[in-house]
């Protein structure tokens, strides 16, 4: 049987707009990226998966250890969720800054919370609005330093995520210093993601000359970040004992596995396999998760129009950002209306087979923010549906 035809057989019982997950692609691309991870173990960035189930299970692997989580309450949700299984023990690094005051004091007032889940600071400022939250008397909060991943070949270039000021070692080793001085901190890791490389495809669609630009770019950018961020990890251990150093993501295993001073690697995205990930040369996931939307009109020839699906991605509202017909082939969004809220047109040759009712798969832009959309993963193996689970949505929590 095709894909299409298994896809369609699995779930032939529900009726669109639905959204699945194929298992043997998922562990197909769990066991890729722990290849090439080289050894390192692998923390998994939780919004690129945003469902229970799919963490515990990729969690469950040999080569995974550890979630690197978007909210601070997502991450209190999963310890208290864990509790009492096996994942009790999971270390969970908050890894974008939290100005939230009622979910610090809920961390410092949960112990068990306390010990296993760390938060980002990139500098003082952090520390200083958790004690405003907690007051100067707090328990101790574990906390990992932000070190700037981006390149900035000359003055007033930057090529990378805007995301912690702390760039050099000499500053890496002071705000170090300032945290390991603060009454109430831990520092317990650093960590550092280098966007330029790892969520940068450099073989854009029917753009060659964008990559090789890109190409040069990240060919320049590794061996300086490999340089400056050994050297920024040598300063930070001259003052703290540290018990994890991230970087990298899906795109950027090998660059970063290379580097002697990390000691994990983080990763989430590479075991989806959104159709943004089909622009890097050198690994190509195999996509896992795919969402069924049903013809409503024929409007024209070469044209059917379908119930929603105006999934689009976040980042920098350009093309890239938005879903795309996978099966049946031949299907393309139409230039005019995109992908709406309540229809999205598709063009094309294969639409002059499609009737009322019929199934158009398709594949989101980024990995996590599919889950917002849907209640339930349709599991599927072959042309079965082995279980249902809830995403994060289904489980009845938002986390932004």
């Amino acid at each position: 049987m095709t894909q299409q035809a298994d896809l369609d057989t699995a779930t032939k019982g529900l009726d669109p707009p639905f959204a699945v997950v194929d298992l043997d692609a998922f562990d197909a691309n769990a066991q890729e990226l722990v290849r090439r991870a080289g050894g390192r173990p692998i923390r998994v960035a939780s919004k690129s998966v945003r469902c229970a189930y799919l963490l515990e299970r990729v969690l469950g692997r040999p080569g995974f250890q550890g979630v690197m989580a978007y909210s601070l309450r997502e991450a209190l949700w999963l310890t208290r969720k864990w509790r009492g299984t096996p994942l009790a023990d999971t270390d969970i690094l908050v890894a974008y800054p939290t100005t939230d005051h009622a979910a610090l004091r809920d961390l410092a007032t949960d112990p068990e919370a306390a010990r296993v889940i760390s938060v980002i600071a990139d500098s003082t400022g952090h520390l200083d609005l958790i004690d405003s939250a907690l007051g100067a008397d707090h328990p101790p909060i574990r906390v990992c330093l932000e070190f700037d991943a981006a390149w900035r070949p000359m003055p007033g270039v930057y090529v990378g995520t805007r995301r912690s000021p702390v760039h050099t070692p000499r500053q890496a080793a002071r705000l170090a210093a300032a945290i390991v001085r603060r009454p109430g901190f831990a520092l317990v890791g650093v960590m550092s993601y280098e966007g330029q490389i790892a969520g940068l495809g450099d073989k854009p669609p029917g753009n060659p000359l964008k990559g090789a630009v890109i190409a040069w770019m990240q060919r320049r950018s590794g061996p300086e970040l490999i340089n400056r961020r050994s050297a920024a990890i040598a300063a930070i251990r001259a003052v703290a004992d540290l018990e994890f150093v991230n970087g990298g993501g899906t795109g950027s295993l090998e660059l970063t596995s290379g580097d002697p001073s990390v000691t994990e690697l983080a990763a989430g995205s590479g075991l989806i396999g959104p159709w943004l990930f089909d622009s890097y040369r050198g690994f190509t996931p195999r996509p896992a998760a795919f969402y069924a939307l049903p013809v409503v009109r024929r409007p024209a020839p070469r044209i059917a129009t379908l119930f929603a699906g105006g999934y689009v991605a976040s980042g920098t509202g350009t093309p890239d950002r938005l879903p795309q017909p996978f099966l049946p082939h031949g299907l393309k969004l139409l230039g005019l209306e995109g992908a709406g809220e309540v229809q999205t047109p598709v063009v094309g040759k294969a639409a002059d087979t499609l009737k009322l009712g019929d199934r158009v798969w398709m594949r989101h832009s980024k990995a996590g923010e599919l889950a917002e959309r849907f209640q339930d993963y349709h599991l599927v193996r072959g042309d079965r549906i082995e279980r249902t689970v809830p995403t994060y949505r289904g489980e009845g929590v938002n986390f932004g």
